[in-house]
């Protein structure tokens, strides 16, 4: 597929309005729209479920990475191009970004905040330099700008961790940046 290899992270809760459901679906739509491949966490189940299927109809390869000790919780995602079982959420996410052209973050929980440091964190230390987009569906993201905001104004990040990320707000603005230059 000559597309981007799009990863993307996201909530395995089903219990999330269906505003973020709504979105998964849509990027799910773009990505196979768009002729990429969706990298996700492998899991059926909550947004990470909406976006592959989603994705999957609208003709995108699925490459999903799921832990060998999730499999039941998450009820992987069978139908995948490729499904990696993992040891470890380490080599889960190992692979997950070795596999990924750019990162785009819906909304989730403390698992989805994880991944989304830990790509700023390589990105930081120069690892790599490709997007990462957080999509701020319903204001989502508003606390974790002003956290980062928050950490700079008392010295504990530069200004230049600001950068490492950029906000959007919605599935079309984050397909669009994923294009762009990084700065």
């Amino acid at each position: 597929m000559a597309g981007k290899k799009i990863c993307v992270f996201c909530s395995a809760s089903d219990r999330v309005d269906d505003i973020y459901k709504n979105a998964a679906r849509e990027l799910g739509n773009l990505i196979g729209e768009g002729g990429h491949t969706l990298v996700w966490g492998g899991g059926k189940v909550g947004l990470m479920g909406e976006v592959a299927r989603a994705a999957q109809v609208s003709g995108a390869e699925l490459y999903g990475v799921i832990p060998e000790s999730m499999q039941d919780v998450e009820i992987a995602y069978t139908d995948a191009d490729e499904l990696v079982v993992t040891q470890t959420m380490r080599e889960r996410k190992g692979l997950m970004d070795a596999k990924s052209d750019v990162f785009i973050v819906l909304p989730g929980g403390i698992g989805t905040l994880e991944e989304l440091t830990e790509i700023m964190v390589l990105r930081y230390l120069k690892y790599h330099d490709r997007p990462l987009v957080l999509v701020n569906i319903n204001g989502f993201y508003k606390p974790f700008v002003k956290l980062m905001e928050h950490y700079v104004q008392e010295k504990f990040a530069k200004e230049k961790h600001l950068t490492l990320y950029e906000v959007v707000d919605s599935v079309e603005d984050a397909m669009q940046a994923i294009h762009k230059p990084v700065s």
